[in-house]
């Protein structure tokens, strides 16, 4: 998917970023956007990394992206929630064989197309796969400690999406063992939390040895994420409650909780984006500007 996406873009996607993200508006929605399609808040941070560092994009113009790929992120998970085979079969189909043609202009958006229907078939895959694993008592009793303490859950979902690369992943793991009673609901919201921190491990080691503004988007992503789970975890009871009222569905549950969450965290920071750049600045300044 990601081959179909950078052969549409044809090696142009810093000058379409400058375009776009000149707002914070602007950048949240390109950002939201773009992450939907590469289903990876991970990859799109590190791309954003990767442009600040070789300064085709300013670090308060990158703010806006990472503030919308934290939102694009849960696209996937409430997709997984609906019974969307109908369309993923034959998007599968005209994606091999748009695919298979020599026009780019075909070619490469079929792949992605392909490679979209692809991921919905993995994740859907993995949630079958794991539940055989679900029914080992010693699995279960860890799941079930881990899934009581809402800390602990919340420290599992980091190291599996920093170990994984995929909050995604983590999410869709999350709502199969939640689903199964494997761990109560605040617990796999706790898991699905900490996934969204351990996301930012990529962007992190992407900023490692790089110019302080591509260190400054990291940070940024970090903050944000960091900030978001401390706020949230004292209010899981009825954050949890919530989500209860809002469906019936363990699994939508979770999927819109991980919407939620992201949603008002980009939310919160989007009136005072100058503001929180300031801070991330100060917390990290660089001394070649100054």
């Amino acid at each position: 998917m990601r081959d179909g996406l950078e052969g549409l873009r044809q090696g142009r996607l810093p000058q379409i970023l400058r375009r776009f993200v000149r707002t914070p508006t602007r950048g949240i929605v390109t950002g939201v956007v773009a992450t939907g399609l590469m289903q990876s808040s991970a990859a799109m941070t590190a791309i954003t990394v990767g442009m600040v560092a070789s300064g085709s994009l300013a670090f308060r113009d990158a703010l806006g992206v990472v503030l919308g790929s934290n939102v694009g992120s849960t696209l996937m998970p409430l997709l997984l929630t609906l019974n969307l085979w109908a369309l993923v079969i034959p998007a599968l189909i005209l994606g091999g064989l748009g695919f298979l043609t020599r026009i780019p202009r075909l070619r490469y958006p079929s792949m992605a197309l392909t490679g979209f229907a692809s991921i919905f078939i993995a994740l859907q895959s993995l949630t079958v796969a794991l539940h055989p694993l679900t029914q080992t008592a010693y699995f279960a009793h860890i799941l079930e400690f881990a899934g009581g303490q809402p800390l602990l859950a919340a420290l599992c979902g980091f190291f599996a999406s920093a170990l994984i690369q995929s909050s995604t992943a983590t999410t869709v793991l999350t709502m199969t063992l939640a689903s199964d009673g494997i761990i109560p609901l605040s617990g796999a919201i706790a898991l699905v939390l900490g996934a969204n921190v351990g996301t930012c491990a990529t962007s992190v080691i992407a900023a490692i040895g790089q110019p302080r503004a591509a260190q400054q988007v990291a940070l940024s992503h970090v903050l944000l994420n960091v900030g978001g789970v401390l706020i949230a975890l004292p209010l899981l009871t009825p954050f949890s409650n919530l989500m209860v009222w809002l469906s019936p569905l363990v699994s939508q549950q979770i999927a819109n909780a991980h919407t939620t969450f992201n949603l008002l965290s980009t939310l919160v920071v989007w009136p005072v984006t100058a503001a929180f750049a300031r801070l991330v600045e100060r917390l990290l300044p660089d001394h070649q500007q100054a």
